[in-house]
């Protein structure tokens, strides 16, 4: 079984910032209190991200493609609609 790739909180922020996705520690620290953030596991009272589970994470919050603003915004994997009637 190989090891999976271990980034600390800093380097998984400054990962997803990298890839597009401005996103600071203190940010995901919050996200892992309230939820709603990428999966983490932890060495001690350290926590650990993994690659897959932050692409996840972003693949999980992006809406399908659309050729319009005006076209309703669906999330991929829920199937939810994102808009104002939905709420």
């Amino acid at each position: 079984m190989a090891t999976p790739q271990l980034f600390t909180r800093n380097d998984a922020a400054a990962y997803l910032t990298g890839l597009g996705v401005k996103t600071a520690p203190g940010t995901l620290a919050k996200l892992f209190c309230i939820g709603g953030g990428p999966k983490c596991r932890h060495i001690g009272r350290r926590p650990f991200y993994e690659r897959a589970d932050l692409l996840s994470w972003i693949e999980g919050r992006l809406t399908e493609p659309r050729d319009s603003s005006s076209e309703p915004r669906r999330l991929l994997r829920s199937g939810l609609h994102d808009t104002p009637e939905a709420a």
